[in-house]
C-alpha cells in the first residue's frame, strides 16, 4: 500500500513517499534519492522493498529548493545537477536523521530502521552511518564517498556498498581508496564487472538487469539479516 507522510524538522515539514508491506509490525527502510528527487524510479524501489516485508520511506531532500520535484534521467539532467550541487549535505543528513527517528516511532514499525541510497543517496547512506548510526546501511554507487573517508572510523552499524567496476563517476582510484579504508573496518563492498554508474536504475541508460538483480538480492538478504531480529 502506498501513501505519504510528512516529516517534521525544526524549520518546517517535508513530504516522504511511504510504501507499506502486507504484514506489520515490520522494520523500516529509509530510501534515499539520486539527483532526480523522489521520482517514479525511486517509488518503484520503495514498492519492491515493501513487497519484501519492509516499511519503505523516501524523503524529499530537495524540499527547501523545489518541493516534491520529480525529474527524469532522460531529459532533466541540467535541473538535477543544479539541485544536486546546491544541496547542503549536512542538512540532508539532518533531514534523514529526522526521517529515521520518525520511522522508528511509527506504531507499526518494529523499531529497527535501515537506510538504502543510490548515487547521491549512496553517499548519504554512508554519511548517515558515520554521523547518526544505522541498524543497516546500503549504498549503491555512492559518488564522492572517497572524499569523506576521514569519517570511516565513525561508522556505526553494518554497511554494504555496491559498485560497478566501470563507473564513470567513481573511478579506479576512488574505488581502491574506498576498499582500502572501509573493508578493514568490516564494510562489505561488492563490485560488478562491466557495470557503469547507476547500473541498478530501472530503465536507465546503464541499467544492467543481471547485475541489478544480484545487487538487489544481496541488499534484501543484508537487510533481512540485520533488521529482522
Amino acid at each position: 500500500m502506498a501513501s505519504s507522510v510528512e516529516v517534521i524538522v525544526p524549520d518546517g515539514t517535508f513530504y516522504a513517499y511511504l510504501a507499506e508491506p502486507r504484514s506489520v509490525p515490520a522494520p523500516a527502510v529509509v530510501v534515499v534519492q539520486e539527483a532526480f528527487g523522489v521520482n517514479a524510479d525511486l517509488r518503484m524501489t520503495c514498492d519492491e522493498l515493501a513487497s519484501k516485508g519492509f516499511i519503505a520511506v523516501s524523503p524529499d531532500l530537495y524540499w527547501r529548493q523545489q518541493p516534491r520535484v520529480e525529474l527524469s534521467d532522460k531529459t532533466d539532467w541540467p535541473q538535477a545537477l543544479a539541485l544536486y550541487e546546491a544541496l547542503d549535505l549536512d542538512q540532508a543528513v539532518s533531514d534523514l536523521q529526522a526521517t529515521i527517528e520518525q520511522a522508528r516511532a511509527m506504531t507499526w514499525c518494529t523499531g529497527r530502521v535501515g537506510v538504502v541510497g543510490f548515487c547521491l543517496g549512496g553517499l548519504l547512506a554512508y554519511l548517515v552511518a558515520a554521523r547518526v548510526g544505522v541498524d543497516a546501511g546500503v549504498g549503491y554507487y555512492g559518488g564522492r564517498t572517497d572524499e569523506f573517508l576521514g569519517e570511516a572510523r565513525a561508522v556505526r552499524g553494518p554497511l554494504l556498498m555496491h559498485l560497478g567496476d566501470q563507473d564513470e563517476y567513481i573511478g579506479p582510484a576512488a574505488q581502491k581508496a574506498m576498499r582500502d579504508s572501509l573493508t578493514p573496518l568490516g564494510v562489505e563492498i561488492r563490485t560488478y564487472a562491466g557495470c557503469s554508474h547507476a547500473f541498478a536504475r530501472h530503465n536507465g541508460a546503464h541499467f544492467d538487469a543481471k547485475a541489478a538483480a544480484k545487487a538487489n538480492v544481496r541488499t534484501v538478504e543484508f537487510l533481512n539479516q540485520h533488521l529482522f531480529e
